[in-house]
């Protein structure tokens, strides 16, 4: 099996195999498998809730499984990319632990400056012991085929990342359902907060939140702007927009959830668009290339008129996107390191 070189934790994952210190399996499960995986074996399964991620792979011919519904006990072979917040990377292994067949093996892998110890522990807590090897500044590390799995904390940890009720006390109904793992999972982000006391009340008409996460800004949007008549939520990650159309199940107005890189362009037309676009993707360097990707995409999205509000930390460099793509931008507020904008479309 070729090791793929531009992504340096799958091919840490590959390395054992490409090498031949484990054999591959034509029945294997990758979970949060990336699209460099693809042409690297065939007749395995994948999770990636990323939607650029998880197009790549279905372009590749991957067949996608929800990881909260895995069948157990099932694969020979079962990968793993764990992310980076704990809860989340637990029940993560904890899944793929529950997931491989008794005899097969779970291999994972992690970048030294994104807590590959910490998961290697974590994994040993599951089964008392595993193998482990350095590759591209990353470790990798697997169970045996005779390990056996601590079945308490089995069951415990494929729990740490379940949807639960957070803000209870700051949210009218109770508080929304969120989970570790998403963008500001158990708490509202400051710049998001911004953004919605500086909304108007004027906005109207047909809305769309790019970058809905589990759905605070649409929220506010429908709390603050009577006019608004439906709510269109944009949100490449798959577990965020399930908790965001959880929330606003019972809105006052049509909500309608696409599970879409915004960064790619929206068909739909709005008068609208509410949005704090992301800076990161899988990685942990800055990609300001994202917010003016949704900078151009709500250009596009606009109708006549229509208008964009936007924050954004203060840094980033956006000013050249909002200029190009609208007629008049103003900056409306600066505080606590953000900036908030607002962009008409001519």
């Amino acid at each position: 099996m070729p090791t793929p070189t531009h992504d340096p934790v799958l091919a840490a994952l590959l390395h054992p195999f490409a090498n031949g210190l484990l054999p591959w399996s034509s029945q294997a499960l990758l979970l949060r498998a990336r699209a460099g995986v693809a042409g690297h074996g065939r007749g395995f399964v994948a999770s990636q809730p990323f939607r650029p991620e998880a197009e790549s792979l279905q372009r590749a011919g991957i067949e996608l499984l929800d990881e909260d519904a895995l069948p157990e006990a099932t694969f020979p072979l079962v990968l793993v990319l764990p992310p980076r917040q704990r809860e989340e990377a637990r029940a993560l292994l904890a899944k793929a632990c529950a997931a491989v067949a008794p005899g097969g093996r779970v291999v994972a892998a992690v970048a030294n400056d994104e807590g590959a110890k910490s998961r290697e522990a974590d994994l040993e807590q599951l089964v008392g012991s595993v193998a482990t090897l350095g590759k591209h500044h990353c470790r990798v590390f697997w169970t045996s085929s005779d390990s056996t799995f601590n079945a308490a904390l089995l069951e415990q940890w494929r729990l740490l990342d379940a949807p639960r009720r957070i803000l209870t006390q700051d949210v009218p109904g109770g508080g929304v359902l969120s989970r570790p793992g998403i963008f500001a999972w158990d708490r509202i982000d400051p710049a998001s907060a911004l953004l919605a006391a500086a909304l108007p009340d004027t906005l109207r008409g047909r809305v769309a939140d790019f970058g809905a996460g589990w759905g605070y800004l649409s929220l506010q949007v429908l709390a603050r702007c009577p006019q608004v008549q439906s709510l269109e939520l944009y949100e490449a990650d798959a577990r965020a927009l399930a908790l965001a159309q959880r929330n606003l199940a019972v809105a006052r107005v049509p909500v309608h959830a696409h599970w879409q890189d915004v960064a790619a362009g929206v068909d739909a037309r709005f008068d609208a668009i509410v949005c704090n676009p992301p800076f990161h993707a899988l990685g942990r360097g800055e990609r300001p290339d994202i917010g003016r990707a949704f900078i151009a995409a709500a250009a596009a999205a606009l109708n006549p008129g229509g208008s964009l509000w936007l924050v954004a930390n203060r840094h980033l460099p956006y000013e050249e996107a909002l200029a190009n793509g609208f007629a008049s931008v103003r900056a409306v507020q600066q505080q606590g390191g953000f900036k908030i904008v607002q962009a008409l479309k001519a």
